[in-house]
């Protein structure tokens, strides 16, 4: 997605930079306005990643293709957030934005 000229804010609590980007270790460090989440964990992980989104108030979840988890993502939506699970972000973009 950087290719497209979209910028990307890792975040992962161990790495100091990944792509070139700085990253953050957790997404409440980011010191920008933050559009997007785009999720790259296991499952199991997703429901953190949601609560950091919904105390942060943020508005745009994608969990990658092969990720699913629906009481996660079920109480992302409930917390007013719009949620895409199990699909790829660059193919999509690929296939109806480019």
């Amino acid at each position: 997605m950087q290719g497209y000229g979209y910028t990307i804010i890792p975040v992962h609590p161990m790495a100091k930079e990944i792509l070139g980007a700085k990253a953050y270790p957790r997404l409440s460090d980011i010191p920008v306005a933050i559009d997007l989440v785009n999720v790259f964990r296991r499952a199991e992980h997703i429901d953190e990643v949601v609560d950091e989104c919904l105390s942060l108030n943020l508005k745009n979840l994608w969990i990658q293709e092969d990720i699913v988890n629906e009481p996660a993502a079920l109480r992302a939506l409930q917390g007013g957030m719009t949620v895409v699970m199990n699909r790829c972000i660059y193919r999509d973009y690929r296939q109806y934005c480019s």
